[in-house]
């Protein structure tokens, strides 16, 4: 059984938090690599990955069990300043909306910025409630080869276009409200979970 980070309000108060939410159907140095790119240019305290349990996009059946999950999650992390969480299984929360929600409800006095890769912002207006996660949170969007101008075409992009900041504005945005985000392109791991899974099939496995 994996250990569990669970932090207390007092602990995590005026910290600046990067959440990089996903299934990690494993996790990987793509997931590394955004997430040290995060700490440095955004200037974080820590970044918390949210393994979550389901993917409400994706099919549950591709899954390998959630402790595997954490635990190669864990492995792969490998740093002080990156956290694993099952935040969301603990609290059976399955959308990033109601996520953000009760983590804002849980750590009032921490900054939150939500971090995710170019091929996420793509497809990020599939998401419940999407516009209203761009606005509850700042985000920082990290290039991915491929994806770079499909994730500025998209419909994401286009609805929060005013609240872009420039790429050498990014340390601001842990101070700033929801809505504002910027692009990182300066990461461009190949790395994808999907062909891991292909590399290696006996991965997924049924809970």
């Amino acid at each position: 059984m994996h250990r569990s980070f669970r932090p207390t309000a007092s602990l995590m108060a005026d910290l600046k938090i990067g959440l990089l939410g996903g299934s990690f159907n494993p996790a990987h140095q793509g997931h590394r690599d955004i997430t040290l790119a995060a700490l440095r240019r955004l200037g974080l305290d820590q970044v918390w990955w949210l393994v979550t349990p389901g993917n409400p996009l994706k099919r549950t059946g591709s899954y390998a069990a959630y402790d595997k999950r954490i635990a190669e999650a864990q492995h792969v992390a490998n740093h002080p300043q990156i956290h694993v969480s099952d935040f969301e299984q603990r609290h059976q929360l399955r959308f990033t909306v109601d996520t953000l929600g009760a983590l804002k409800m849980r750590f009032p006095r921490t900054s939150f910025v939500w971090l995710m890769g170019a091929d996420s912002l793509a497809g990020f207006h599939r998401w419940k409630s999407w516009r209203d996660i761009g606005q509850a949170i700042p985000f920082a969007v990290f290039n991915r080869p491929g994806h770079l101008l499909p994730a500025l075409s998209s419909p994401a992009a286009h609805a929060f276009a005013k609240r872009r900041l420039p790429e050498e504005a990014a340390k601001t945005l842990p101070y700033l409200s929801g809505g504002h985000w910027t692009m990182v392109t300066g990461t461009a791991n190949p790395q994808s979970a999907t062909a891991l899974r292909a590399a290696r099939p006996r991965w997924v496995s049924s809970d």
